[in-house]
């Protein structure tokens, strides 16, 4: 809310809030002028209940004053009483509609309460009423950037800069709104003038952003560096990190994600980022244990999983905790295709090397379960293809082959086993044609490590969107 444009309005207000409703019973003017100076000095200060106290004291004296109305409004918002908050700020709306500070008050408390085209209506009529004004422009510029609008968004809040180019906020809107149309050029020219004149960890991870999304990979590394180093906060430890692990400088990100985890212990993504990086480094035993730290902390989270049953792969190890996690994930999304597949996948693994009496149906009824759920989930069907292809069922095998390379031709080890399947039943022409592709697939790498990447990459991205979502419901 713009509180203070709307606390300077109501102090040189006061005379004549309490003028208006003296009657014969009221209490001198004086003495009201001197409870409403009174709220006045608790609200600034944060004493936000004994204003409250005050102004409803006040309030049966000055029933027609749009300003103790939009204080009480204020103060509620303060002690988190939303609808009182409401009520009074579109009262003072009504008695003032000319009051652009109210219109902007009363836009905000709406915005915060789900209303928000509500909300861009008051920030609207707010600039109509005084269109030269910072506030209004800002306002309203910075509610169509988060609406979607950034083009609409990024004029006003270039107006509102022309108006006062020293508004750090403002500015570091400007530069995200240049970000999100693409003006790089422009983004980074203005954040590093702002950066002179206040530098920020936040500002230097934007521009690290702006750097990345323009192919500068190096300045981007350098610049989530400097914004860790002045503000090591979860979000600027996990950017670097980040920064580190795409571009496969895989030492570097593990020590900066260590260095994350010892200060956010609780934090879930710097967890599967520390276990990626050390996967990446083939530090398997090490990854699956900060894998398996991050599943604890968020069970319901796919994305660790996809990472803990890679390393899970290369080092079997760990096998009691893992299949547990997995059962844990599989109980909790009973319809999720990928959780009922993890859980096969990691029973299977842990057990056919140890345990003979390891019962194989209960991982073909895990699989089965998988394909049932989404037929197009393709490493199922290649998973209970092996298991048939065990067990000599090549009639099973085959179809579960032939229907996993439909969904995905370049499963370069799928062709390989069906190509050994089709040797099993004498179908050798079958066979040479699948090892022809199989030989393919392998000469032209087209394997595990671009998917890999990929798949960091798009672990990335959703950390950041959440990150993002997260950060615009608090503000």
């Amino acid at each position: 809310m713009s509180n203070k444009a709307a606390f300077r309005v109501l102090v040189a207000g006061v005379a004549s809030i309490c003028a208006v409703a003296l009657g014969a019973q009221a209490p001198a003017r004086q003495e009201l002028d001197q409870q409403y100076q009174s709220a006045v000095a608790n609200y600034e200060a944060g004493r936000y209940a004994e204003a409250a106290s005050q102004l409803e004291k006040l309030l049966p004296f000055a029933t027609t004053s749009p300003t103790v109305h939009e204080l009480l409004g204020l103060v509620y918002a303060s002690l988190n009483k939303p609808e009182k908050a409401l009520n009074e700020l579109k009262t003072a709306v009504q008695l003032k509609p000319d009051w652009p500070e109210a219109r902007t008050n009363l836009g905000t408390a709406l915005l915060h309460s789900g209303n928000a085209a509500i909300a861009g209506e008051q920030f609207s009529k707010a600039l109509e009423l005084d269109p030269k004004s910072f506030d209004t422009n800002r306002n309203l510029g910075e509610y169509y950037v988060h609406s979607g609008k950034v083009g609409e968004g990024r004029t006003l809040l270039e107006r509102a800069h022309q108006i006062d180019p020293n508004s750090y906020d403002n500015t570091y809107d400007l530069v995200m709104a240049d970000f999100l149309l693409n003006r790089l050029a422009e983004a980074r020219t203005l954040a590093l003038e702002l950066a002179a004149q206040k530098d920020s960890g936040e500002l230097r991870n934007l521009l690290g952003q702006i750097d990345e999304k323009d192919g500068k990979y190096v300045a981007a590394a350098n610049d989530f560096e400097a914004a860790a180093h002045l503000d090591p906060s979860e979000d600027n430890l996990f950017d670097w990190g980040c920064e580190m692990l795409l571009h496969r400088t895989y030492e570097p990100a593990i020590t900066i994600f260590d260095e994350g985890v010892k200060r956010y212990p609780k934090s879930a993504r710097l967890l599967i980022g520390l276990g990626l990086s050390l996967y990446s480094r083939g530090k398997y035993d090490e990854a699956i244990k900060a894998l398996l730290a991050s599943a604890d902390l968020n069970p319901s989270d796919p994305r660790c999983y996809v990472f803990l049953s890679k390393a899970y792969n290369s080092s079997p190890l760990q096998a009691d905790e893992v299949i547990q996690a997995f059962k844990r994930y599989a109980d909790l999304q009973p319809t999720s295709a990928q959780a009922q597949y993890y859980y096969a996948i990691s029973l299977w693994k842990g057990k056919r090397t140890a345990d003979t009496t390891l019962d194989q149906k209960t991982v073909e009824s895990l699989l089965m379960k998988s394909i049932s759920l989404d037929d197009s989930l393709a490493e199922a069907h290649v998973q209970l293809g092996n298991l048939y292809a065990d067990q000599h069922e090549y009639q099973k095998s085959i179809p579960q082959y032939v229907r996993a390379l439909a969904l995905d031709p370049t499963l370069a080890d799928a062709h390989y086993r069906l190509g050994t399947d089709y040797v099993h039943i004498g179908q050798k022409e079958d066979a040479q044609k699948e090892f022809a592709v199989y030989q393919k697939l392998r000469a032209d790498h087209l394997d595990e490590v671009e998917k890999e990447r990929d798949q960091v990459q798009q672990f990335v991205y959703d950390a950041k969107s959440d990150a993002s979502l997260q950060q615009d419901h608090a503000n």
